[in-house]
Order: C-alpha cells, then sequence, then structure tokens
C-alpha cells in the first residue's frame, strides 16, 4: 500500500457535488480515502474567469503504480465531463492532481511526481496542509507548513467549513 496524496478541484457546475462525486470514485477506483481536508473556495489560478474555484485534497491508501493512478484520475475526470480543448488552464467541471506519492520522485512523459507547481500553489498547499502538515516534500526537503509559509501565491483563498 502507498499514500497519495491528490489535489481535487471544481469551477464548473455544482462544485461541492462534484468533489463529493469525486471522493466517492476515488475511492472506488483507486483506493480507500482516509482523510479529507476541509473545502477551500480560491480565484482561478494562471487564467482569468469569473468561476471561483472549490478545493480540497485527499489522502489515499493505494495498491496502484502512479501510471495506474494517473489513468483512474482520467476516467474519473471524464465521468464529470472534464473537457479538455487546448493546452492552457480552464475553468473545468473537474480537475485532479497527484500531489505526493508516498516519499516518490518520478517522472514520466505524462506524469511528475511530486506535482511540479504544488509548491507555488496556495489552494493546493492549504487543503495538502490539513491532513499531512508535518509531511516533507521529497525533493525541496521541507515541511508542507514552511512551504505555504514561503509561497508567494497572492491569491484570496478561504476555508469554507462545509465538511
Amino acid at each position: 500500500m502507498e499514500k497519495v496524496i491528490l489535489s481535487i478541484g471544481s469551477s464548473l457546475g455544482d462544485k461541492y457535488k462534484n468533489l463529493s462525486s469525486a471522493v466517492n470514485h476515488i475511492n472506488t477506483h483507486i483506493g480507500s480515502v482516509v482523510k479529507k481536508s476541509e473545502i477551500y473556495e480560491s480565484e482561478p489560478w494562471g487564467f482569468n474567469d469569473s468561476n471561483s474555484f472549490f478545493n480540497m485534497a485527499v489522502e489515499v491508501n493505494t495498491e496502484l503504480s502512479p501510471d495506474e493512478v494517473l489513468k483512474k484520475i482520467i476516467l474519473i475526470e471524464n465521468i464529470h465531463f472534464r473537457e479538455r480543448n487546448s493546452n492552457s488552464y480552464q475553468a473545468r467541471t473537474l480537475d485532479i492532481d497527484i500531489v505526493f506519492f508516498g516519499n516518490l520522485i518520478y517522472t514520466s512523459e505524462y506524469l511528475t511526481i511530486p506535482h511540479k507547481h504544488a509548491h507555488k500553489r496556495l489552494f493546493v498547499l492549504l487543503p495538502v496542509n490539513d491532513i499531512i502538515k508535518n509531511f516533507e516534500h521529497p525533493l525541496l526537503k521541507k515541511t508542507i507548513e514552511f512551504l505555504i509559509e514561503k509561497c508567494e501565491d497572492k491569491s484570496k483563498i478561504v476555508c469554507l467549513n462545509l465538511l
């Protein structure tokens, strides 16, 4: 079993329902969801849009490989009608990213673990901090709490306390 941290976001449709459904699908297709963060509302990162995002993180115990987890993530995103129209960021019903896969450092054509931008995004760091604050980033050798303190992302992010 490996401990995987996934970041989940939604900015279209019923965002809360999209996150809840994603967690259920993750539990069914990827592995046992053992921890869930609070849900945070954030402004879009990397593009302009009037829709805010709901973001959360989950800790999952899985027996799947990183590439198998990625395949299941794409399946779950497709179930939620995720559209990929370009290489740029855009509003979406569901976005799931692998942030950490235990202490694994892994790069393939389609996947980089740890997620290469996680430490630059408060909408990822704050939810991850809810579930693994003392975890040390395998490449940066800094805790999540430290990465939040040093993060240059100044986006407005609010904990919704929905759970």
